[in-house]
């Protein structure tokens, strides 16, 4: 029936801020940039997967009434709307030690989980974005990784 997902929603306040920071300092490019008149149609690609896209989306008419957006951009700015995307690269510290150079700022450094190496930050409206390096071969979660990920729930 489907053949894939090709363009995801980010929540964004500003479509040129956002252009700076995805396009600007991440890496993607501008595949759809189109002045619909009720809206703005601007859509992001990473160079080595051109056809899935990220849909660079204000919230506001006429897809939410201006209550809802207002409420939308509250929750965008507090995180709350969850992660964004998740970026893979083959060298998860490399790319963080780029990113820290372009004034990317990161919420978590390059950790080591059992699924690779990874690390996360914020865009400038509070969306969350993780930078993985998947591991090679199966995936082994140990006792430890729970307690480490859930510190409270240990024991």
């Amino acid at each position: 029936m489907f053949k894939n997902i090709s363009i995801t929603a980010v929540t964004v306040l500003d479509q040129d801020e956002a252009l700076d920071f995805y396009v600007g300092k991440l890496g993607f490019e501008v595949s759809n940039d189109v002045d619909m008149g009720f809206m703005r149609w601007l859509t992001i690609s990473l160079p080595g997967d051109p056809d899935r896209h990220l849909l660079l989306e204000v919230p506001g008419p006429p897809s939410l009434s201006e209550e809802v957006a207002a409420q939308v951009r509250d929750l965008v700015t507090k995180g709350a709307l969850g992660v964004a995307c998740i970026l893979t690269t083959d060298d998860c510290r490399g790319t963080y030690a780029d990113l820290s150079a372009k004034g990317v700022e990161f919420t978590e450094e390059p950790v080591e989980q059992p699924y690779g190496i990874d690390c996360a930050l914020r865009d400038p409206f509070g969306n969350h974005i993780r930078i993985t390096q998947p591991a090679t071969g199966p995936v082994e979660v140990t006792d430890a990784d729970r307690a480490r990920w859930n510190p409270g729930q240990a024991g």
